[in-house]
């Protein structure tokens, strides 16, 4: 049994678990908790320092994100929270340097390709100090099928981005984006349909 098998059977973690991807505030500075976010943290240290071995590459992925399609590709170097909250459908593609904070879940349809530099944060915290300091919530992102998702876009706690959209580099998504739209800049907002005939 490894050591994160051990912690999943912790009541404790698995209270402040459900809490998280339940949307309510939780305490993200458990033991358990820093733990268990220290076991992902070897097993991305062991992806963004593998060879390009694409067999080697694809396991560690495989063990990363177990509710990701087994046909994810992934290009090192890439940082979750969890891992195992991030769903995916079949060729996913997400390339270099993807920071993904997974806490409320993150789900990504299938042929959707992810640029470098991408930012998808679930987690947020309270704008009372006093709040901030005792706990933080999530809130779950939705990408959609066959996004295109620019260099350096930031998603923010609780977007649902439609099928098929394009959120152009740099843009940050503070709302949601529906299906068919070229989206850019900060705010991202809608400047263009597309997909239509």
């Amino acid at each position: 049994m490894t050591r994160k098998e051990e912690l999943a059977q912790s009541p404790s973690l698995q209270d402040e678990l459900r809490r998280m991807q339940n949307g309510e505030p939780y305490d993200a500075h458990t033991p358990e908790m820093r733990e268990w976010r220290d076991e992902v943290k070897k097993l991305l240290n062991r992806l963004n320092n593998a060879e390009y071995h694409a067999d080697s590459m694809a396991d560690i992925t495989r063990e990363i994100l177990p509710n990701a399609a087994p046909d994810i590709y992934v290009e090192p170097p890439f940082y979750c929270d969890y891992g195992n909250l991030i769903k995916t459908g079949e060729k996913v593609f997400i390339n270099f340097g993807c920071i993904i904070l997974d806490g409320g879940g993150v789900s990504i349809g299938r042929k959707t390709l992810i640029a470098p530099g991408v930012h998808i944060y679930t987690a947020e915290h309270p704008l009372n100090a006093d709040d901030r300091d005792r706990f933080e919530m999530c809130r779950p992102v939705s990408i959609g099928e066959s996004c295109w998702i620019g260099g350096d876009v930031t998603i923010c706690p609780g977007v649902t981005i439609g099928d098929r959209c394009v959120i152009g580099a740099g843009s940050v998504v503070v709302k949601d984006i529906p299906a068919d739209s070229l989206a850019v800049g900060n705010p991202a907002r809608v400047i263009r349909k597309l997909n239509q005939k």
